[in-house]
């Protein structure tokens, strides 16, 4: 799995939160198969994101896109994104029976 790890500051989380959410069917073309968001406890408007994307290439060609970057300014994204690119080895999961 191929996973991609996004932390940014943005001016305003519903703002944010517009612009991403209205950016769905824009992700999913680029390959995106899932995301997780995260919050700061102590500042709301730092977020991290999780993403599992189908391959690491379709992964770089959006996180490298310029639309990427427009729709990041147009909702308010400050400051430069840290954006990690990782490889999955291997998942634990627990349960009950653990």
């Amino acid at each position: 799995m191929v996973c991609v790890l996004i932390r940014h500051k943005v001016a305003d989380y519903p703002k944010w939160r517009s612009v991403f959410d209205s950016s769905i069917a824009f992700r999913q073309a680029g390959g995106e198969t899932n995301c997780r968001i995260f919050r700061t406890p102590d500042n709301g408007d730092e977020l991290t994101l999780f993403f599992e994307w189908e391959t690491m290439g379709k992964a770089r060609q959006f996180m490298n896109s310029p639309e990427l970057r427009s729709r990041m300014q147009q909702a308010g994204v400050v400051g430069q994104p840290e954006i990690h690119f990782l490889s999955e080895l291997y998942m634990v999961r627990r349960s009950a029976a653990d």
